[in-house]
């Protein structure tokens, strides 16, 4: 497996502690201009990789790629063929740069969603919670109801103009899973919330380049059995990134963790991905605020980072020396 994190555009105090952690790729966020709009272009993309290859980091994944420029596309509505084809464009230069994996999902409207960010766990350490039921008021946004079956059409609408390009640029496309995994939010409905649905989903217009982001903490909200989606998700070629996480509870009410305090066999999952000789990037996802961190980006500090880095890299040591022995 790739060691992998998010990281900024520009060197800063988590490009060191990574690779003092023994970070070796780098996922990353569209370049940002200097008015706050994403670039697809070439230069920009390549002045970014460079950044990465200069520090000494591989970059892997850029993620969540387009995602707050697709909903027009999610949402089928007028602007999405313009949507489309800057997402072509991203995948072309991805393929030119040699960038393989573009992480992309289908949540509409808005991306991952909490209830709370400052819910205690260990030692008065701050995760983030989703209480469905503290939703069931919320009122509708401007896309008003938006049901399943749009939301289908418009993911194969999109998939087949998307993977032809995928498969000519030999950029790897990864699904990831709702998060929450529940539907309706606000109206808008979920389609991507249960491993069933993500291997329909990457079966709409089937394809060596067509596969998921596995996130084992919005699987394992939906109520998978991590272990088991890894082997059979593994042996089948469609695992091309991996988010590694957990949480306590199940879709309509959970609290993330600490990743050695969640309900996943965690080890039984890194010895899955060894079974399937997965050599993708791995990333650390969603990590507790801890002692001394603002929490002004709650999933995002830096101590919890490193202590869940930490933690992969010894249950992946340990798994490669029971595969060994």
């Amino acid at each position: 497996m790739k060691i992998a994190e998010v990281l900024s555009q520009y060197p800063d105090r988590l490009w060191r502690l990574a690779k003092q952690a023994g970070v070796t790729h780098a996922v990353a966020r569209l370049p940002v201009l200097a008015d706050g709009t994403p670039s697809y272009e070439y230069m920009d993309l390549l002045h970014m990789k460079q950044r990465f290859d200069d520090f000494g980091f591989k970059l892997e994944v850029i993620e969540p790629g387009l995602d707050a420029q697709m909903h027009r596309m999610k949402l089928g509505i007028d602007g999405r063929d313009e949507d489309i084809a800057l997402c072509q464009q991203l995948i072309r230069n991805m393929g030119a740069l040699d960038i393989p994996v573009f992480c992309y999902n289908f949540m509409a409207g808005f991306n991952w969603l909490r209830t709370s960010v400052s819910t205690p766990t260990r030692g008065g350490a701050l995760v983030t919670s989703y209480n469905h039921a503290l939703m069931k008021d919320a009122p509708l946004t401007s896309a008003g109801i938006v049901p399943e079956e749009r939301l289908w059409d418009n993911l194969q609408y999109f998939l087949e103009r998307i993977i032809p390009v995928a498969e000519a640029s030999n950029v790897k496309l990864a699904l990831h899973p709702d998060d929450p995994p529940v539907s309706p939010i606000q109206g808008i409905s979920r389609i991507i919330t249960s491993p069933a649905a993500l291997k329909r989903a990457i079966n709409l217009v089937p394809s060596a380049n067509s596969g998921v982001t596995l996130c084992q903490g919005s699987l394992a909200a939906a109520g998978a059995d991590i272990p088991h989606e890894i082997l059979e998700l593994g042996k089948a070629g469609k695992i091309f990134f991996v988010h590694f996480r957990d949480i306590r509870g199940q879709a309509h009410a959970f609290s993330e963790t600490f990743h050695d305090d969640g309900q996943t066999d965690m080890y039984a999952a890194v010895k899955a991905y060894t079974t399937v000789a997965f050599d993708g990037p791995v990333r650390i996802d969603h990590v507790p605020t801890m002692d001394g961190e603002n929490n002004r980006e709650p999933g995002y500090g830096e101590v919890g980072r490193l202590f869940a880095l930490g933690y992969l890299k010894g249950l992946l040591e340990a798994a490669e020396y029971e595969k060994k022995s």
